[in-house]
């Protein structure tokens, strides 16, 4: 078996870039120039390979910015000051509900905290120093294109995130990240019910009802997204996706990828008869979509759709009570 490749988060390359920076500047005293290529790891991310780049310096009007109006992180250290601003290609918080308030440059707390203590160790003999730091990422605004940066107000390029500094392959950190951002940010601001959806067509179909702020694509991490929204006390969901997502839900997949598993069409099979008293042929099709079709021709399609919505509904429910889900 393949040994898959964990990663660091971008929080952790801009502070390690951030430290390198500042240890030249106090060395030279010049403008200090510090660049590092995230590396590649075995999760989903549109950052990997990403170049951040690390600027100090005295004269602010040496910086490369974030052209969108930015209040800058400030730290001190007896007497001595750095303002931290977005560079280009790093986005500007512009909207409430995320991590950082609007104005700021979007960087998480935990890296932010990280780039601070860099400071106050580095800086803890200097006196009346005030300096100026931008963060960057090269082609950063062009790369927020993929990302639901705009949608929760960040502008103008990536964030800088990080928590625990690791990326896990596979476990799509960066992708529940995300989530966690979308999800917090529509419920802070007032969005309800939240929208969950899964796969093109549910989004397509979201978005003819409800405002794009308020809906989530949550891939295949049902599970997850739900636990998120449980924990930043989300009381209403609506979840979308096609009858064979949710049928795997309703049989209590957590997550719906295929590599956790496949749907028992037997059990499947054995629920229609005891719901519909109808004896279905899994063998000539092994999918829902072909067992919907025959059921079509029995006139029962609409009320096999709705046994299988309350079956994924009720599972749901099961693992989050407090919550109310509606699903469709």
């Amino acid at each position: 078996m393949q040994t898959l490749r964990k990663g660091y988060t971008t929080g952790v390359h801009a502070s390690f870039a951030f430290k390198c920076a500042l240890d030249s500047f106090l060395c030279t005293s010049l403008t200090s120039i510090s660049k590092t290529n995230k590396m590649d790891n075995d999760d989903i991310d549109v950052t990997k390979g990403c170049e951040i780049v690390v600027i100090i310096t005295k004269d602010k009007n040496e910086l490369h910015l974030n052209p969108i109006f930015q209040t800058p992180q400030l730290f001190t250290c007896r007497g001595s000051s750095m303002e931290i601003y977005a560079g280009k290609g790093v986005g500007v918080v512009t909207k409430k509900g995320l991590k950082i308030a609007p104005n700021f440059p979007a960087i998480n707390p935990a890296p932010l905290d990280a780039m601070k203590k860099a400071f106050e160790k580095l800086c803890k003999d200097k006196k009346d120093l005030k300096l100026y730091c931008s963060i960057s990422i090269t082609d950063g605004e062009e790369l927020a294109k993929q990302s639901a940066n705009s949608k929760v107000g960040v502008l103008g390029g990536l964030s800088i995130l990080g928590t625990k500094g690791i990326v896990k392959p596979i476990s799509s950190a960066a992708y529940m990240d995300s989530v966690e951002t979308e999800i917090g940010f529509a419920n802070q601001n007032g969005y309800t019910p939240l929208v969950f959806t899964l796969g093109n067509l549910s989004l397509e179909y979201a978005r003819k009802y409800y405002d794009d702020e308020q809906i989530i694509e949550v891939g295949n991490f049902v599970y997850d997204s739900f636990k998120i929204a449980d924990s930043l006390k989300v009381k209403n969901v609506l979840f979308i996706c096609g009858i064979g997502k949710m049928t795997k839900i309703a049989q209590g997949f957590k997550n719906t990828h295929n590599r956790f598993g496949v749907i028992d069409f037997e059990l499947l099979k054995k629920r229609i008869k005891s719901t519909f008293n109808v004896q279905v042929d899994t063998k000539s099709t092994l999918t829902v979509k072909g067992i919907s079709q025959q059921l079509k021709e029995l006139g029962l399609k609409d009320e096999f759709y709705k046994m299988v919505e309350k079956d994924a509904q009720n599972e749901v429910s099961q693992w989050f009570e407090q919550m109310k889900i509606q699903m469709e």
